[in-house]
């Protein structure tokens, strides 16, 4: 193919779930994906500790993890092939924010925000969270902000091959390449360059490059800024159950969740410099971090490390939310990006924004008019304050 209607630079869960959205919506569109990592050993879909949360600061968040879980639990219907059936295994234990007395205030206005856009939240005191977790310690938590439903985790690499597998039976292809540059003229992009040294033209170019997204935006000059931030995730078993363990996410800074009979957890990186090799950061692991996650949950003073893993936040370093939409002055070029730690949980809800933005010109079903590009033009910051990690 040497043209196609719609070129997406990345096919992680972002480009995946874009291209599924826009040939659903308009079947018979010639959509190519682009990647060089096939087998995804670097893309954040593959490393991502794959949860799902309501409790954000921003609503537009909030929104998207509103679409997202309704369509975690009805993916079947959107995603499943005969020869390929959807199993995402989503647990919505909810997660559970504790903070200390100099940060009720903080959560309680976070509660307030969640509460308005219809989140499904409650603030438990310490007596209340004692009742229902008795292997918690909350001598020193002042309040507990807990997701009642539409919150937990669930197979993230298993939700990217469905997104990807059944836009590829709608059609879309898939090429084995690396984007190298963008050809254009009068703020229109009509080529991608590809490492091969062919060239693809296009109608519509969409950023999806994850971590790597700030080197795609840049081949036209356009300063977008994103860096891969690594984050080690430890793998941990403990010889005492903890029932109805939720995503939990203590004052100090770490997170920690169940995941089949083991736990993962993370905190926030020592080392911050982007780009860093994707090996897991042991010094992270401490005695200190140790101490820490025995002092709230006595049972892991038993706990053992198993293993380790990395991966990398595509972290907006402007405001920590994403980029979604189109380039005030680039008009046929798209960006999906830095969504700096919950990405694959707002993935089918930003995807279809972005296929809705690209073909009638607004997002219809989803309001992100609020993660648009004009916001870093305009040097408009929308912080989300509830980033873990």
């Amino acid at each position: 193919m040497s043209h196609a209607d719609v070129v997406i630079v990345g096919s992680g869960v972002m480009g995946a779930a874009t291209a599924y959205w826009l040939t659903r919506l308009q079947p018979g569109l010639r959509v190519t994906l682009v990647e060089s990592d096939t087998r995804y050993e670097k893309a954040s879909s593959s490393l991502s500790a794959s949860s799902i949360r309501q409790q954000f600061t921003c609503p537009v968040n909030i929104r998207l993890s509103q679409f997202g879980i309704t369509f975690l639990r009805e993916a079947e219907p959107y995603l499943g092939l005969p020869d390929h059936p959807v199993a995402l295994g989503l647990q919505e234990p909810g997660y559970l924010y504790l903070a200390q007395p100099e940060q009720a205030a903080e959560l309680q206005n976070a509660h307030h925000i969640q509460k308005q856009a219809g989140a499904d939240v409650a603030l438990l005191g310490p007596k209340a969270l004692r009742q229902r977790y008795p292997w918690l310690n909350v001598d020193d938590v002042a309040l507990g902000s807990l997701g009642l439903s539409g919150e937990g985790w669930f197979d993230g690499p298993a939700l990217h091959q469905a997104f990807l597998k059944k836009a590829m039976a709608q059609g879309v292809q898939r090429l084995h390449d690396r984007v190298v540059g963008l050809d254009h003229a009068n703020s229109q992009v009509s080529a991608v360059r590809l490492a091969s040294g062919g060239s693809l033209g296009c109608a519509q170019v969409v950023n999806a490059a994850g971590a790597w997204a700030g080197e795609v935006a840049a081949m036209v000059g356009v300063q977008l800024p994103i860096e891969a931030a690594r984050r080690t995730v430890f793998v941990l078993s403990c010889p005492e159950p903890l029932p109805h363990c939720p995503l939990l996410i203590d004052p100090s800074g770490w997170w920690l969740r169940p995941e089949g009979r083991f736990l993962i957890s993370g905190a926030e990186p020592l080392q911050t410099a982007p780009g860093l090799p994707l090996e897991p950061d042991w010094a992270e692991w401490s005695d200190a971090q140790w101490a820490s996650l025995a002092h709230r949950i006595p049972a892991l003073s038993a706990l053992r490390v198993e293993r380790a893993w990395a991966g990398y936040y595509e972290m907006n370093t402007f405001d920590h939310n994403a980029v979604i939409g189109p380039h005030p002055d680039w008009r046929n070029l798209y960006f999906i990006n830095g969504f700096s730690g919950h990405g694959m949980q707002h993935a089918p809800g930003a995807g279809l924004a972005l296929a809705e933005w690209m073909l009638h010109g607004e997002s219809k079903t989803i309001a992100v008019d609020d993660l648009g590009f004009e916001r870093l033009v305009q040097n408009r910051p929308l912080r989300e304050l509830q980033v873990i990690g």
